[in-house]
């Protein structure tokens, strides 16, 4: 069963999947930036969409990856911002609300908090695992989706946050990078992504060193 929710483009989010997400501070791109990559990314969908040619799914995901890599290079070569991430009180915040919802609403299986974005990996199985009521389309009743579930994580830490800084106005861009996990070969591999995250951006050379890592006993 897939759901889909919906923020400029529609994002496809599979009933009880893993998934990889990405999400970053308010000003951690310039907005020309941001407006030049997703503008880029967007008429490549709707071209996609228009045609609909066979794959082409398929092509929509491999582009959403595309546009991951050009946020990412951003991020981790062209630090911008405030980077609020790098302060390890604001960072335990975000650490406890991950955590808040783990085995009730996901099993948090990593993350990395680097200094202006975070990275993170989990599976919604257990909401399937633990209901009992289910509506006629399989779906649990109280099941909680993924936007939900971010809306969740970046609320609840956005106000923490802005509390310790003393400041007001968006933490978080709204927007987060979702994709979800197709097979064990790629969970293993965004595992060790979000891990060596830390290292690629040459902050650490080992990444048992970088306090803001995680990944599930």
């Amino acid at each position: 069963m897939k759901t889909v929710y919906h923020n400029r483009l529609p994002h496809i989010a599979p009933v009880g999947a893993s998934f990889f997400v990405t999400f970053r501070l308010a000003d951690s791109l310039p907005q020309a930036i941001i407006y030049q990559i997703q503008n880029q990314y967007e008429k490549i969908v709707k071209k996609i969409l228009d045609e609909k040619k066979s794959g082409y799914q398929n092509e929509i995901i491999r582009q959403r990856k595309l546009l991951f890599k050009k946020y990412e290079h951003q991020l981790d070569d062209n630090p911008y911002g405030e980077c609020h991430l790098k302060n390890e009180t604001i960072a335990q915040i975000i650490k406890d609300k991950l955590h808040q919802y783990d085995n009730q609403l996901y099993r948090l299986i990593a993350y990395c908090i680097m200094p202006n974005h975070v990275h993170v990996l989990f599976e919604t199985s257990i909401q399937l695992e633990n209901e009992t009521e289910f509506l006629p389309n399989g779906i649990p009743k109280n099941y909680v989706q993924l936007d939900k579930i971010m809306k969740l994580i970046k609320g609840g830490s956005s106000v923490a946050a802005n509390r310790v800084l003393g400041r007001k106005g968006t933490f978080w861009q709204k927007d987060s990078y979702d994709h979800f996990v197709r097979n064990e070969k790629e969970y293993n591999n965004i595992v060790v992504y979000i891990l060596n995250n830390p290292v690629k951006a040459r902050l650490v050379a080992d990444r048992k060193d970088w306090p803001n890592n995680y990944i599930s006993p």
